[in-house]
């Protein structure tokens, strides 16, 4: 317990670095998730494709391979550089590619709820001269995030715990880091994790109920 309460502050700041690397990703995946979505259900074949190739392939790449390569690959081969300073550098590649992972799954989901958008709906909206954009986001997009509420807290929440490993994209400011550095200068220190999983549960709890509550509240009757 000393251990948790002499380090408590540098792991309190490493818990910030997650819950600012959630925040972005959160926003920036659920933008290129939507995006990916309107390519898989576009009627376009090279959308189509090329959409159901970036999900096929980023799902089935292990994050920390992504991560990787926006670090080693994408910024220091090929010179993607967010900020001069090397902390904010990294925490925008991890950022980038912890977006890049969860719009694959964010994507997936909302393709889940448009499949139960009834097929009536689209031809309808076809019909009185709408284009494939206009009832995209006037009428399919809407009711697939109300049918997908759960399932996307389920990725929120899956994405917040992946960011313990941004080491993997060089970022060493956040908590998983720390708690490491910690236990290589003073050993492993059980309270020091408790106290990690408790700061996680804290966060990804609260999510998992609120978004319950709020699919249940937001169904679509059919």
């Amino acid at each position: 317990m000393d251990e948790l309460i002499k380090y408590a502050p540098d792991l309190g700041l490493g818990f910030l670095e997650n819950v600012k690397l959630s925040i972005v990703a959160a926003i920036a995946s659920l933008i290129l998730g939507t995006i990916l979505v309107a390519m898989r259900v576009s009627p376009t074949p090279v959308l189509r494709a090329a959409g159901t190739l970036y999900v096929n392939v980023v799902r089935n790449t292990p994050l920390t391979l992504v991560l990787a390569f926006s670090a080693l690959g994408l910024s220091d081969q090929l010179g993607l550089v967010f900020s001069e300073t090397p902390t904010t550098n990294s925490f925008w590649i991890v950022s980038m590619g912890l977006s890049v992972y969860t719009a694959a799954f964010v994507c997936e989901a909302l393709r889940a709820g448009v499949n139960t958008v009834p097929m009536g709906q689209a031809e309808a909206a076809r019909a009185i001269g709408l284009t494939f954009t206009q009832s995209l986001t006037m009428i399919i997009l809407p009711q697939a995030f109300r049918a997908v509420i759960a399932p996307l807290g389920s990725v929120m929440i899956a994405m917040i715990k992946n960011t313990t490993v941004a080491t993997a994209g060089g970022f060493l400011l956040e908590s998983a880091a720390v708690m490491k550095i910690t236990f290589d200068t003073t050993g492993a220190s059980i309270p020091i994790f408790l106290g990690i999983v408790v700061a996680f549960m804290a966060l990804t709890m609260p999510i998992g109920f609120f978004t319950g509550w709020l699919a249940r509240r937001m169904a679509v009757v059919r």
